[in-house]
């Protein structure tokens, strides 16, 4: 197996386009067209996780955290994100990340293994992403209208939410002239020809626009395609940071919070005053999510679990709901069994293993 059939399926899950502008997420080192002898599944790729997978006969890490994440002018081991870099180069260890496109998806996501530990329902995004829709509009042949628009739905256009092969269609009439080297489908080259057709519309993810595209064009019977792509401003309501979602019956407030500690397997779970005895409705974001508290409020949270809050943040909560800070590596620690997950579901007879380091720099007494 080549690392490039991993990387395809780990970016059909979560695209590269869903990433945060600042983030690093993809292929850091190393090249697709490499042979994998199997990956090593962790939150960080640090040095002791090199040597496991020198040590496990693995050329391929796949972390949740970039090891790059700014510019860097020199590799000389000075710090340790360089050793990381060199002792990987020298033992032909590619290193991938996918970190807030695999933070942004509705589904099979960071936040979604999360919801799944604390059995929540109802998922929604609780800040979707925008700028990532485009609408299609062509016009064909009415003969050729259903045809058409199946070949779009096969290459994955018209998902609306919950809904699928969702399409517009006003029936109109069209003109065209083939010049004298045309081959036209409908009318004679050098005439004026008018035929019924059919203005199509759906809606489509921009990663998948090529995709679409080529599906209109070997469908539609004609040899020059009418089409446009229109950027949408439509919020993506499967893709985004952080998600919402009730648990099955209200809880006491107090107990759901000595749960959150349990089945998140951590030493401490920071929270603020508690000012109602039950709550239902829960916000998450895996890692440092202060900035969502906002978008909490307006979903009606109970409580918003995430990380890496700051003292005064605290105070955000101002009696509208409870915060309830995790730490950064134990919010996304099952991020490692989520690609564990994936991967293996994937490819049964490909050689994968979670690592064994304890990549969290904080520790407790």
């Amino acid at each position: 197996m080549k690392i490039a059939e991993i990387v395809q399926f780990l970016e059909e899950v979560a695209p590269l386009s869903y990433q945060e502008s600042y983030d690093n997420a993809g292929l850091i080192l190393g090249q697709k067209n490499w042979d994998c002898t199997g990956a090593i599944l962790c939150l960080d790729s640090l040095e002791e996780v090199v040597d496991e997978a020198i040590a496990k006969g693995c050329n391929l890490i796949i972390a949740h955290h970039p090891i790059v994440f700014f510019g860097l002018k020199k590799i000389n081991g000075k710090n340790y994100i360089e050793r990381i870099l060199i002792k990987a180069i020298k033992a032909d260890i590619a290193i991938y990340a996918s970190h807030t496109n695999l933070d942004s998806v509705l589904r099979q996501g960071v936040n979604s293994k999360i919801a799944e530990k604390l059995g929540l329902q109802n998922l929604r995004i609780l800040s979707p992403k925008k700028g990532l829709l485009l609408k299609l509009q062509t016009y064909v042949p009415s003969q050729n209208l259903e045809t058409v628009r199946e070949a779009l739905f096969t290459a994955g256009a018209g998902q609306i939410g919950n809904y699928s092969e969702c399409s517009f269609e006003l029936k109109g009439q069209g003109s065209f002239k083939g010049n004298a080297q045309s081959q036209p489908h409908l009318g004679q080259k050098e005439q004026r020809h008018y035929e019924a057709e059919h203005k199509l519309e759906v809606i489509l993810p921009k990663q998948i626009q090529h995709k679409v595209l080529a599906a209109l064009k070997q469908a539609h019977p004609y040899e020059e395609v009418a089409y446009e792509l229109i950027a949408l401003e439509n919020a993506h309501q499967e893709v985004g940071i952080g998600l919402v979602g009730e648990l099955p019956e209200a809880q006491d407030s107090l107990a759901f919070l000595k749960s959150l500690k349990q089945k998140m397997a951590t030493d401490c779970v920071k929270y603020t005053h508690i000012h109602q005895p039950k709550v239902q409705r829960i916000a998450i974001c895996g890692g440092a999510g202060s900035f969502l508290l906002g978008a909490a409020k307006g979903a009606g949270a109970d409580v918003f679990v995430t990380a890496d809050y700051k003292y005064h943040e605290f105070f955000d909560a101002d009696g509208q709901l409870i915060i309830a800070d995790l730490g950064h590596y134990e919010s996304e620690q099952f991020t490692i069994e989520l690609f564990y997950e994936l991967i293996s579901q994937k490819f049964p007879n490909f050689t994968v293993h979670k690592t064994t380091v304890r990549t969290n720099p904080v520790n407790y007494l």
